[in-house]
């Protein structure tokens, strides 16, 4: 009888023994599946569908080798992301420090300010500058002359703004020559939520842009100025009948809201007292015919949808099957405009312009007013070009190491000439050097990969 209820015992501790144990591993297979899932979830994410955007050939159809949709999706932004945060905790920085930078900011300085015993419009002068590769030359001592005469000059045409979607007037100032005008829609301090493209066009992101681009050596974007007109006294007496017709009073502001996609009276822009600020942005030369180009990192713009760039590793290789990548700068200069628009927050270059009629044209820079927006916010999948391409021009990684811990005090330094400065707030200033330090190490990614051939020479 004893044995019989040692015996019953013994099984019964056998068997709670052996329900724990099933438990335990019940609840280990529960959890890896969750972090399975998980994991799913975060790197392999399964869009509704998947856009390939790429170039047309010349013949106009789908350039050949281009997959409908890419067979092992992964989300490359966040791939990316993590190796860039990883490299960024190993690089000292400090051995990039150096004093070269404040000699080109005094040299930019002096080209900033206006030639006193210049007569005559400069306009003509701005124009000769213009290159198939660039906008402005390396020295330019007339350009606070331009930026001068784009602020005096008077008015003899308003009208319309004729191309993009966003709010602008063309107009014609003395001398024959053209620019847009850009009206302010946010104040400086303004953060912009949600996509990283959202919102209306800043104008103090147009004068920051062309700055950026002067002392990062990328000098392909039009001349931008700050200014500040009188709609009734200046603008509407010059206006042609289609901008007049969208003029209105609203207590005692005076607003327009012109012709474009997106504008109406519900989105006009109205003079702060008799005034509206904003940029103005010189015309390039009729000489140059622009070609449009759509860019191969083009986004969906449809939430829940992803483009094949944001999901293909090799998506790289088929953009340099491309006859218009495969030789010549044009990559090399997407790397470049992917850089710049990094720096300033732009997510929406989704098209791109050429000067048609030059086959080995820069990338010009235009329309950087979707910029510096948020300044918490950086947007790797900007860089993609560089991580997918792991390419770069030798001379525009020196000028970014050039700027370490210094771009965003530099780039103030310029700006401080612009008659709507402060420009920038000092989070924006602050998120410049701190992105600088992620392209930085994005490069160092592709160098630890690829060796010396990711920078290139030309």
């Amino acid at each position: 009888m004893v044995l019989h209820e040692c015996a019953l015992k013994l099984n019964m501790r056998l068997v709670t023994k052996a329900f724990l144990v099933f438990a335990v591993c019940f609840v280990a297979l529960l959890m890896m599946a969750v972090h399975f899932t998980n994991f799913q979830n975060e790197h392999m994410q399964k869009p509704k569908s998947v856009l390939v955007v790429m170039p047309k050939s010349r013949k106009g159809g789908k350039l050949p080798g281009v997959a409908k949709r890419p067979q092992n999706l992964v989300n490359v932004a966040l791939v990316a992301q993590r190796l860039i945060d990883r490299k960024l905790k190993t690089l000292n920085f400090t051995t990039y420090s150096n004093k070269r930078h404040r000699a080109l900011v005094d040299a930019l300085l002096a080209d900033s300010k206006p030639l006193e015993n210049f007569k005559g419009m400069p306009w003509p002068i701005a124009a000769r500058w213009v290159t198939p590769r660039e906008v402005l030359p390396y020295s330019a001592p007339e350009l606070g002359t331009v930026m001068s005469a784009m602020c005096n000059a008077p008015l003899m045409k308003a009208d319309v703004g004729h191309r993009g979607t966003q709010l602008k007037l063309q107009l014609l100032l003395e001398g024959g020559q053209y620019a847009v005008f850009k009206p302010k829609r946010y104040e400086r301090h303004q953060v912009i939520e949600g996509s990283p493209y959202a919102g209306a066009d800043r104008h103090n992101g147009e004068i920051a842009a062309f700055h950026l681009s002067r002392l990062l050596a990328l000098r392909r974007t039009p001349i931008a100025v700050g200014k500040k007109l009188n709609l009734k006294k200046v603008i509407l007496p010059v206006a042609t009948q289609t901008l007049a017709e969208t003029f209105f009073k609203e207590g005692n502001k005076t607003c327009f809201y012109g012709r474009c996609h997106y504008c109406s009276p519900k989105y006009a822009a109205c003079t702060e007292g008799e005034e509206i600020e904003g940029v103005l942005i010189l015309w390039l030369p009729r000489l140059y015919v622009l070609k449009l180009h759509r860019s191969p990192w083009q986004r969906t713009y449809k939430k829940g949808t992803l483009a094949a760039w944001e999901l293909d590793p090799d998506y790289c290789a088929i953009v340099r099957g491309s006859p218009l990548y495969k030789n010549g700068s044009r990559l090399l200069d997407l790397v470049d405009a992917a850089v710049f628009d990094y720096l300033i927050g732009n997510a929406d270059r989704h098209h791109y312009e050429t000067f048609a009629e030059y086959p080995g044209s820069m990338v010009l820079l235009l329309d950087n007013g979707k910029s510096f927006g948020n300044p918490h916010l950086d947007e790797v999948t900007i860089l993609a070009p560089l991580y997918q391409c792991c390419t770069i021009r030798n001379s525009t990684f020196a000028r970014l190491k050039m700027f370490t811990n210094v771009l965003g005090t530099s780039l103030d330094r310029l700006l401080s000439t612009d008659p709507l400065f402060p420009v920038l707030t000092q989070q924006h200033l602050e998120a410049l050097d701190r992105r600088l330090k992620a392209v930085i190490a994005a490069v160092h990614v592709c160098i630890d990969r690829h060796g010396s051939s990711t920078l290139a020479s030309s």
